[in-house]
């Protein structure tokens, strides 16, 4: 805790912690009060009110209890077979006994689960259990079973304690192992007598199935639901909770409330945050460093200096590649190479990532796991920091792309080179970045014009089978996950996306190589680390010779700035804890929750 900052607002406190009435689910005219000094307040997850609590479903914008993802599932109320820790790369057992084992040739992987694992009804978690809904998440098509029935072919129950998890093989090698343990860390285990209860109330029907609100659902995770309307959203801690067992954490979390307000925007959050109606914001925080250099505000973030956080994420500029003049590469290069990124990382970022002379670029994220899976001094060459205009002209003019009629614009093929450069609009951060990327195209003779689509437009068009609206856009890469880097490189050039409907899985600009798909089939199984390094080597020069997009900015999976008002002893880089600042639900980074502690 930063208790220099804490001085400041010691008088404040009094205001924040009195309690908050809230209405239960169980008795509507009743309220309860929820005291301050047991609710952990949360800001920047939830937009709008929850359509359910249905695990099985892709739709219950219920983001604290409902988030499945490969970097560590959101694990409250319910609960994965291991927790994925980004910092280090381990895989923590949760319902899991032990680690898991692979068979020799790596195509059949054994898991035990914990004996004193149990839902919330009190009966155990079998091995039945995750063997059901797996099957259940591939035979109603939801994210679950679509993202892993490529690579799993399927899940039985040896005994009631122990899962064999077969991976789909392709010459006799598992297609993905890399994937299987992905699946590990992300994919909930479900009880089977209550997907089987939605089963025979949905008359076994997809789309239905996924409908269902999941007001009766049974969960294994430390907190359940309590309330929740268009207003807030509340869980309530599970004292019976099975993971107080010595297996496991050996107690409780430390809050007995989580509670999350709706605010309707970024602004009114970071109004909520600073005056300490919330203890952990995950949002993009504008020069977060002046809460406490200059406000004096008991705010703090993972680390104390810049970046702040941990970044692994890399918003990207995507090229439409159907779109003539960006189907030459000349053209895709200079734009990347007059880019201004340091403007960026100081306009849209506020400094909150690293640059990319610290960092140069490549298909890998900044953390020292990833950098290491590559060969620097092969790639050396390829690589740009960006603001060389006088390079990006050169490279233009050297392939005779010229402004033939003096107006300052260059012509490819008899047309004007003229492109819309898009984001979402309120996406602050992107949007400032867009405005640089088309400053650079001015440059150097190339008309770029913003446009800043609202985000339910911009969706629907960026992940269409094929897009004539935006030329240049925005959207993320992968963060970090079990199967990183392969993941982002399959994210950013994988042509499996190609000609794909509601394609929220990359490549958005429709890039295709067949040298790339190869590399993307051989480096999960390659067990050699010399050839692993030179696969990733090769997909990275191709990358930057191709040019098909190019990274902005590093930046954190969720941004995690935390006030030390009420709580403390949250996640810190220096605390020897090896807690990863994932807001204290995601992953191993729920550990959290079981070591904040109240200030005094």
């Amino acid at each position: 805790m930063k208790a220099k900052r804490l001085i400041a607002l010691l008088l404040t406190m009094v205001l924040v912690l009195t309690t908050t009435a809230f209405v239960t689910p169980a008795a509507s005219a009743a309220t309860v009060s929820l005291p301050r000094t047991q609710t952990l307040y949360y800001g920047g997850i939830q937009w709008g009110a929850i359509n359910g609590w249905n695990p099985l479903s892709d739709d219950m914008n219920n983001g604290m209890a409902v988030t499945q993802g490969a970097g560590g599932s959101r694990c409250i109320m319910f609960e994965t077979l291991y927790m994925y820790n980004m910092l280090d790369g381990s895989m923590k057992p949760l319902l899991a006994d032990g680690a898991y084992k692979w068979n020799k040739s790596m195509t059949e992987m054994t898991v035990k689960i914990k004996s004193a694992a149990k839902w919330s009804d009190g009966t155990p978690i079998t091995a039945d259990d995750v063997a059901y809904t797996f099957a259940a998440n591939v035979k109603i098509g939801n994210a679950q079973g679509t993202q892993f029935s490529p690579y799993i072919a399927s899940i039985k129950a040896v005994d009631k304690k122990t899962v064999l998890i077969k991976a789909k093989l392709s010459n006799g090698k598992a297609v993905n192992p890399l994937m299987v343990i992905t699946y590990l860390g992300q994919s909930y285990v479900l009880q089977k007598s209550w997907v089987k209860k939605v089963e025979v109330r949905c008359k076994n029907d997809p789309a239905a199935i996924k409908k269902d609100k999941g007001l009766d659902v049974v969960h294994s995770g430390p907190y359940t639901k309590f309330f929740a309307d268009n207003q807030k959203v509340v869980f309530i801690r599970d004292d019976k909770y099975w993971g107080k067992d010595k297996s496991m954490w050996g107690k409780l979390p430390v809050a007995k409330y989580l509670c999350h307000a709706i605010y309707a925007d970024n602004n009114a959050t970071e109004v909520a945050f600073k005056a300490g109606q919330i203890d952990v914001d995950q949002q993009f925080i504008p020069n977060v460093q002046d809460l406490w250099e200059k406000d004096g505000l008991p705010i703090s973030t993972y680390m104390d200096v810049a970046p702040y956080g941990v970044c692994v994420n890399m918003p990207t500029a995507w090229y439409n590649l159907s779109i003539p003049g960006l189907d030459n590469v000349n053209i895709r290069k200079a734009i990347a190479m007059a880019v201004d990124y340091d403007a960026i990382n100081q306009n849209a970022m506020t400094g909150q990532s690293p640059t990319f002379a610290d960092v140069p670029r490549s298909c890998m994220n900044p953390t020292p796991g990833e950098q290491a899976t590559f060969d620097h001094n092969a790639v050396k060459s390829l690589q740009w920091v960006g603001n060389d205009i006088a390079g990006a002209k050169a490279l233009l003019d050297k392939a005779g792309i010229v402004d033939k009629d003096g107006d300052g614009i260059r012509e490819y093929n008899g047309k004007k080179l003229s492109f819309s450069a898009c984001a979402p609009n309120g996406w602050t951060d992107w949007m400032a970045a867009m405005e640089i990327v088309a400053a650079a195209g001015k440059k150097i003779g190339i008309e770029i014009t913003t446009k800043f689509p609202e985000w339910s437009v911009y969706q629907t068009v960026v992940t269409a089978v094929a897009q004539k609206d935006y030329d240049i856009f925005m959207m993320w890469t992968d963060s970090a996950t079990p199967a990183q880097p392969w993941g982002r490189i399959r994210m950013m050039m994988s042509s499996e996306y190609n000609g794909v409907a509601n394609n929220w899985s990359g490549n958005w600009g429709h890039y295709s190589n067949k040298r790339i798909d190869q590399l993307l089939a051989l480096i999960p199984s390659e067990t050699n680390a010399a050839k692993t390094k030179q696969y990733y080597t090769e997909a990275v020069k191709i990358y930057l010779t191709d040019v098909p997009s190019f990274s902005l900015m590093y930046r954190p999976n969720l941004f995690h700035a935390v006030s030390e008002l009420v709580w403390t002893n949250y996640p810190a880089s220096d605390d020897g804890k090896n807690i990863p600042p994932l807001i204290l639900t995601d992953g191993y980074s729920i550990a959290g929750l079981y070591n904040i502690t109240l200030v005094k």
